[in-house]
């Protein structure tokens, strides 16, 4: 086995290919595309510039084997099969996490904690499979009704940057648990674990075609996807704007659509609440990742009496993380690119230009290379509600702080943005608990904590504009099944 993961690395050192069918793929068009480290800006690898050929050839081979095989394969089975790629997920956790932190820029600990949710998650599906049952529904004399739930059939998943293996751990595992094959599309940002988990899924026995990786741009690889009339239902996250541009293009030939679209997540903290365990969770849930994280808690609206108090000690707190190369394993690494770096400096530069008070910031560390996409994390207060800082997903490490009188203008404040995706509420009156958790239109309200964990089994998205349908846990099952009714008249 050593000898075999050697020549696989030796192998692809330099040249990722698509894996297609269970077999290692180069593009048609002979193009590639440069894998950055965003720890210090330079080239490391190449990804294949996919077109719409190579896609259109990975969804031939995924309903080839639909067709054939995968279909005829029971759901027991399906969760064995699952339970053997969590199981070499684990095995190859440390190689996994590896990819994952030089192409992302993570932490060692965050990377870690990626492929031990990524075998998680297919844990939790291979053992949903046989459990997703149909009904039978009491209807008039002389008839039986059933329902059963049957795949859509080839889904299309494109895959962010921010959580590659997270992501796509919770999307194509639900996917595949519920009888669909596969077509994934990464980030061009983000592509290596990705290809190496479909390689093992190949080792463990999905049958060729049942999950298929396709590298690429967006605007070539993603659109194609989103057009392909073969492909039956599309999974996304990503940015407002382009899932618009997705939906659009899937409504053409009136293909559902599952879309997670980001978030400005608000804390609020109450004056009752219990800080010591407030803070940590309130800086770890901007910082995380380095702030490149949909669910971010990105707004902290502070019950006025206790405002000025908390900002100090959360102040306190920033001033003392530090930011640095993923390698080193510090609080922070960097930003994926150059482009979100200056993204996230544009929204800073805006706040001087507006006067938004800092109260502290973080630092980065002498080792950090200038080519590197650093950002220290970025304490603001008083920002004014309807500023961007306020509004817009900035991706970034940077919490905009503002004051709030009571109930009422909490919920009023945590409800004044285009989102809806998370919400945190620190509080000790039960009563408040639940009216809080009833007034926020959001898709997870987490009370007394922050995310819990992860929450494999808990359903994930969105309201308003952070988008529809849900992932994670059981309710995923749903959305990536299409409800057939059987009607039997017997007399």
């Amino acid at each position: 086995m050593r000898a075999f993961f050697m020549v696989r690395m030796e192998e692809n050192a330099g040249m990722q290919l698509n894996y297609i069918a269970n077999t290692s793929t180069p593009g048609s068009s002979g193009r590639t595309i440069p894998v950055i480290d965003p720890s210090d800006g330079q080239p490391f690898d190449e990804i294949q510039r996919s077109n719409s050929a190579d896609l259109d050839s990975a969804v031939q081979a995924a309903r080839q084997c639909l067709d054939t095989v995968w279909s005829k394969v029971n759901a027991a089975e399906r969760g064995r099969l699952l339970m053997r790629l969590s199981a070499s997920i684990t095995a190859h956790a440390d190689e996994l996490a590896a990819l994952e932190q030089r192409d992302c820029g993570k932490p060692t600990r965050q990377a870690r904690a990626d492929a031990t949710a990524l075998a998680r998650y297919f844990e939790f599906y291979a053992g949903a499979c046989d459990k997703l049952h149909g009904e039978t529904i009491p209807f008039l004399d002389g008839y039986s009704v059933l329902t059963w739930r049957e795949p859509h059939g080839v889904t299309g998943h494109i895959i962010p940057w921010n959580y590659p293996m997270q992501i796509f751990g919770r999307s194509v595992g639900g996917a595949l648990a519920a009888g669909n094959v596969c077509v994934v599309k990464p980030a061009e940002d983000a592509c290596l674990s990705l290809i190496r988990v479909a390689q093992l899924a190949a080792e463990v026995g999905f049958p060729a075609g049942a999950l298929n990786i396709v590298t690429g741009y967006g605007h070539e690889v993603g659109d194609a996807l989103a057009r392909h009339p073969g492909i039956d239902h599309i999974s996304f996250t990503g940015s407002p704007r382009v899932g618009t541009l997705i939906q659009q293009a899937a409504a053409e030939r009136h293909c559902p659509v599952t879309l997670e679209l980001g978030g400005k997540s608000p804390q609020i903290v109450f004056a009752d609440a219990d800080l010591d365990a407030a803070i940590p969770a309130i800086l770890n849930a901007i910082v995380q990742n380095a702030g490149q994280t949909c669910s971010a808690g990105s707004r902290l609206l502070v019950e006025q009496a206790i405002y000025e108090p908390l900002l100090q000690r959360l102040g306190e707190a920033f001033s003392k993380l530090r930011v640095g190369p993923a390698a080193m394993d510090l609080d922070l690494g960097p930003l994926i690119r150059q482009s979100q770096q200056q993204r996230v400096w544009d929204f800073l530069s805006d706040a001087q230009v507006a006067g938004i008070p800092m109260v502290a910031q973080g630092q980065i560390v002498d080792e950090a290379p200038d080519t590197g996409f650093y950002q220290a994390p970025t304490l603001l207060r008083d920002v004014p509600v309807d500023h961007r800082l306020a509004q817009e997903e900035v991706f970034g490490p940077v919490l905009a702080a503002m004051a709030f009188r009571d109930e009422a203008h909490a919920i009023e404040l945590a409800n004044a943005t285009p989102f809806g995706l998370v919400a945190g509420v620190w509080t000790r009156d039960g009563g408040r608990q639940f009216r809080m958790a009833r007034g926020i239109r959001s898709g997870q309200v987490f009370i007394n904590n922050y995310g819990a964990a992860g929450g494999v089994e808990l359903p994930f998205g969105g309201f308003k504009s952070s988008g529809h349908g849900r992932e994670k846990g059981f309710e995923a099952l749903y959305g990536f099944t299409a409800l057939k009714t059987v009607a039997i008249r017997h007399g």
